[in-house]
């Protein structure tokens, strides 16, 4: 069995209320691990566009879970550099960061945190399969209708959260995961449409899958009132990042020691929950 860390010093989880976030701090606090929330609604507060918030946050502090900070703030790469010199500073001596596969932004600020000399882990993903269950897809879903501009040829390695909350944790507390770089994958690439396909299967109701332009997305999008950065940041990921990653990697067997969740698997679990109901069976 694999020795874990007790040091008595919490864990700051950043995004501690997010997908991958509250995963973290639920197995930490599952293993009788103290555990630091860093929101702007937690006590200390943190947030990145404050950085008084930092130091009272990071106080006392033995390692940092850094969650997709390219799409979180403005100037990510100099933010994230800055934090983890400060955490340094502190006493902090691991970081582990998720984020984006074959993203350049998301590449700098990962360079930037590994140049400190801490002791850093890497995670890079791509397409979470909770986009469906916990995210902007979730109400389409929900509502029998998906409207993508996602064709059957752009694949994706969809990854499941717990998945990568489990890596997260696993290089948070355990050894040999420092200066290691992760790209954490699911075991099949599918297409949207074939992700739906599988969704719709696992619920028991048909789900219509439409594919438009990414113009219209966009245009769409914006008439539904979702805010402009939103959309702009779709338009990026399915215009430009979509079918990017179309490619497995063993990210997931080297950190744990076991194959990734399967999609089948993930989309049977939530059905079973109810997510994925129309409003009137809820």
């Amino acid at each position: 069995m694999t020795e874990i860390s007790h040091d008595e010093r919490p864990t700051l989880v950043l995004g501690g209320t997010g997908k991958t976030g509250r995963r973290v701090v639920e197995r930490l606090e599952a293993r009788g691990l103290p555990v630091r929330v860093g929101s702007r609604s937690a006590n200390p507060r943190f947030d990145w566009e404050d950085r008084s918030t930092w130091a009272p946050a990071l106080q006392g502090v033995r390692a940092v879970y850094i969650p997709n900070p390219d799409l979180i703030i403005p100037g990510a790469p100099e933010a994230v550099r800055a934090l983890a010199e400060l955490a340094m500073d502190q006493g902090v001596s691991r970081f582990v960061m998720l984020t984006g596969r074959d993203e350049d932004e998301a590449q700098r600020s990962e360079r930037e945190l590994q140049a400190t000399g801490a002791e850093v882990t890497i995670v890079r993903c791509a397409w979470f399969m909770q986009a469906f269950s916990e995210d902007f897809l979730l109400d389409p879903v929900r509502s029998g209708e998906v409207v993508l501009p996602a064709g059957d040829d752009q694949l994706e390695p969809f990854v499941d959260a717990d998945d990568i909350a489990d890596v997260a944790v696993a290089a948070l507390t355990e050894p040999g995961h420092a200066g290691q770089v992760y790209e954490l994958t699911g075991p099949r690439l599918l297409s949207f449409p074939q992700a739906v396909a599988e969704i719709a299967k696992a619920r028991g109701r048909e789900i219509d899958y439409v594919p438009v332009p990414v113009e219209d997305y966009a245009a769409g999008a914006a008439e539904q009132g979702i805010p402009a950065e939103i959309v702009a940041f779709l338009t990026y990921l399915f215009g430009e990042v979509l079918g990017n990653s179309a490619r497995l990697t063993d990210g997931v067997q080297r950190a744990l020691g076991r194959p990734p969740r399967d999609f089948s698997d993930y989309a049977a679990r939530s059905a079973a929950t109810g997510v994925w109901n129309p409003p009137t069976d809820r």
